[in-house]
């Protein structure tokens, strides 16, 4: 889904000045970033993670995340507990926004370790600048890092100086895609009674999809016949998602910028929204609800259908209806298809993952900064962070190493106090490293209520590696233009949907068109194609 992103200010546009004067004060040869880098005080073996010969104590680092939902603590949990012990790691936890961010680097006084959730952002292109090369950091002190990182994903974040700075969560490979081991959290879903109630309905096409919108109407008045995720800040459910459904292709045959939002396939279905609503089986509540009235609608199943956008973050509520309500479960179908005969290209995250961590040239403890990246991408560190400690909260079925279930004691407190199991344990919950791959181990990581939307989805999962982060630099001329033109896309939407008839409909179409040439959307694309050129030679790396 789209993601509302702030661009960072001048005291990071700045940042390459700064931090590249900051970064050569010694006479010694510098390295390829500019640092001199200690030498490890522990012997360094290829075949052996260095966390479990460093034996160095009092080691401390403070870790920045550029998010301030992010629970600081750490060592007062099972699974913190644990990487403070094996680590012999004290970790400071920082959390703020773009504004305090701004202010480290304004300053030069980089935290140790820095976590942003914006991978085309000024601070990620720049990060030659200001962060360390992971392959230097590997080389001299944990080699093991190379057996546990993917390839591709360090070939997708490197610079244009061949090395890689940024490390994401969840940024999943070609492999991950063809292994079936990620799900997508694209679905378009209907209450059970609902689908047994209406009889046999065709969503797939246009017309079947409005037939079935009135024969809900009918059999339950007190419903809202079709949903989609709150659109405060975010149309995603009706333009990327229903995108992806239609398999509307990413680029041209010639690898230029495609725009979706202008597919002619896409254009029929939203004349068909338009319908749905003008029958009033699309309510206005759904345009100005936010996270929290979305959410408590699927909780007690207001919504005869959705297009989902995100399965797993509505899982719990889900789940609510589905505890409440057994035989009235969310589930997906076939519906909302392209009527060119594409298939769905439904989504997953991609190589571009979604929190990047950098170690900074200010670090202190370079040498256990890099072990804290290799134990947490490691199986242990994953098995960890995902499960808990075995025999204390998982075991695993069978001796399989990819066959877990929760421990009594770990289930009975999971459904019956959630919030001592969070506490407590912070099962799933350190995620900077994470990977969609893990969750797959034990089926009971997400709730029931998205297991068979899960498994619905997996045959159309396709991947969109080529259209990751070719937006235009922040701060740029064409990037602020480009935020123009997608708020303005974002009040069109609506006005499509909610237009009074097909004349209105491509009146309000015809304006966004003429508002994107006013905003040099030529200018925009020939940097997208740009960008996508980069891309597909990043992939033909691998």
């Amino acid at each position: 889904m789209k993601n509302v992103k702030k661009v960072l200010g001048l005291s990071v546009t700045s940042l390459a000045v700064v931090m590249l004067l900051g970064g050569c004060g010694s006479n010694k040869k510098a390295e390829s970033s500019g640092v001199k880098l200690p030498d490890a005080s522990y012997k360094v073996d290829k075949k052996t993670p260095a966390w479990k010969v460093d034996k160095s104590k009092d080691n401390q680092l403070t870790w920045y995340i550029n998010a301030e939902w992010w629970n600081k603590k750490y060592g007062t949990d099972l699974i913190t507990k644990q990487v403070k012990k094996d680590l012999n790691l004290d970790i400071k936890f920082i959390v703020g926004d773009d504004t305090k961010l701004n202010t480290y680097f304004a300053s030069g006084d980089i935290p140790d370790i820095v976590t942003v959730l914006d991978a085309n952002s000024e601070v990620a292109r720049t990060a030659n600048k200001w962060a360390l090369p992971l392959q230097d950091l590997a080389n001299k002190y944990d080699p093991y890092f190379n057996e546990v990182a993917r390839k591709e994903t360090l070939n997708w974040y490197k610079l244009a100086d061949g090395k890689t700075y940024g490390y994401p969560n969840y940024s999943n490979t070609m492999a991950d895609f063809k292994s079936g081991d990620i799900p997508t959290h694209e679905t378009f879903i209907i209450r059970q009674d609902v689908l047994d109630a209406i009889g046999p309905q065709d969503f797939t096409t246009p017309e079947g999809f409005k037939a079935g919108m009135r024969a809900i109407k009918a059999k339950f008045p007190e419903l809202m016949p079709f949903g989609f995720n709150d659109m405060s800040g975010d149309v995603g459910a009706l333009e990327k998602v229903v995108q992806d459904m239609l398999g509307v292709p990413i680029k041209t045959k010639d690898d230029k910028f495609y725009d979706r939002n202008l597919d002619n396939d896409y254009m029929t279905w939203l004349k068909t929204f338009r319908q749905v609503h003008e029958e009033g089986n699309i309510s206005d509540d759904s345009f100005t609800d936010n996270g929290d009235g979305f959410k408590e609608k699927v909780s007690s199943g207001k919504y005869a259908t959705i297009m989902m956008g995100a399965n797993v973050n509505l899982g719990n509520n889900m789940q609510t209806w589905l505890t409440a309500n057994p035989d009235k479960a969310y589930v997906a179908i076939d519906g909302v298809m392209s009527t060119k005969g594409n298939k769905p290209t439904l989504q997953q995250a991609g190589l571009s993952g979604w929190m990047i961590n950098y170690i900074s040239q200010k670090t202190k403890n370079p040498a256990k900064a890099i072990q804290v990246f290799e134990y947490l991408l490691s199986d242990y560190g994953e098995i960890l962070t995902n499960y808990g400690i075995e025999g204390k909260t998982f075991n695993y079925i069978n001796g399989d190493k990819k066959s877990i279930e929760w421990t009594d004691e770990a289930a009975k407190m999971q459904s019956e106090n959630p919030d001592k199991w969070q506490k407590d344990y912070r099962v799933a919950e350190f995620i900077q490293f994470g990977h969609d791959r893990f969750k797959t181990y034990n089926k009971a990581s997400n709730v029931k209520a998205v297991w068979q939307q899960q498994a619905w989805g997996q045959k159309y999962l396709t991947p969109q590696f080529e259209i990751e982060n070719i937006a235009p630099q922040p701060g740029t001329q064409e990037a602020r233009s480009l935020s123009a033109i997608e708020t303005k896309w974002d009040t069109t939407l609506v006005s499509l949907i909610r237009a009074k008839n097909d004349a209105e409909f491509d009146k309000v179409l015809n304006d966004y068109k003429a508002f994107q040439e006013k905003n040099h959307i030529d200018k925009i694309n020939m940097i997208r194609d740009k960008n996508i050129k980069k891309n597909i030679g990043k992939l033909n790396d691998n």
